[in-house]
């Protein structure tokens, strides 16, 4: 079957090493997905614009910022969206993937095998609300992204433990609203986080609208977050 080649978007954020990188892990996927289950998500735009361009836009149209070569951390990494495609993308940032689920993280290690990257790329099979707290990786990372994890009141108590001062938290939202915005800042009122910024975007395609929501560290967050297994999403903070 003939490989469905990238939207014009996608030539726009990309050169051709990185799309060359992206259409093998196309292959990969697909591999992987025909043993076990991990994404529907594999073929034409659903790849290359729900996939890929949703995953590296924050970071590619942000021009004012350098995002490369830094400490990053992908909260419930799946398939690699958008873990891997930050990789791809940043070559020198040191990666750092993590995932409660032993068939994704076994895929994972997988792809990391065949892909081949520049990157040092860490994969880890453990629960965050247990992760957050070690000490070698609390306040570590100067980005931590999660995309259709859990709320935003949820992802937050993930997060913002994880950030150094300087850090930055990156929320892959669908839709927004002021009931949302305001859940959050509950949230990171508790936590010592500020919201920073929400951009939105209309993904190419007619492939949905995607809300792009920034927050930070402010101050050092309480050592009792987060919280047990299970009980940020039981009992998000924001409610």
């Amino acid at each position: 079957m003939n490989q469905i080649k990238p939207s014009k978007e996608i030539f726009d954020l990309l050169d051709d090493k990185e799309i060359k990188t992206f259409e093998e892990l196309q292959i990969i996927l697909k591999e992987l997905n025909s043993i076990s289950n991990l994404t529907r998500l594999i073929e034409g735009n659903n790849y290359w614009i729900s996939q890929v361009y949703d995953s590296i836009w924050p970071f590619l149209e942000n021009k004012n910022k350098s995002f490369d070569s830094k400490k990053y951390i992908d909260i419930g990494s799946g398939c690699g969206f958008p873990g891997l495609a930050y990789a791809i993308t940043h070559p020198n940032s040191e990666i750092h993937l993590i995932d409660s689920s032993v068939k994704k993280v076994k895929a994972l290690n997988q792809i990391k095998s065949q892909l081949k990257l520049k990157n040092k790329i860490t994969i880890l099979n453990k629960r965050i609300e247990l992760f957050a707290h070690e000490r070698s990786f609390r306040n570590k990372f100067d980005i931590c992204t999660t995309r259709a994890v859990a709320s935003p009141e949820v992802v937050s108590e993930y997060m913002i433990p994880l950030l150094n001062p300087n850090g930055i938290g990156i929320l892959f939202c669908g839709k927004w609203n002021l009931e949302r915005e305001q859940r959050l800042n509950k949230s990171l009122l508790l936590l010592k986080g500020t919201l920073q910024n929400i951009i939105k975007l209309n993904l190419p395609q007619n492939k949905g609208e995607r809300n792009i929501v920034f927050i930070k560290a402010h101050g050092t967050c309480p050592s009792k977050y987060p919280r047990g297994v299970g009980k940020p999403t039981k009992y998000p903070l924001g409610n």
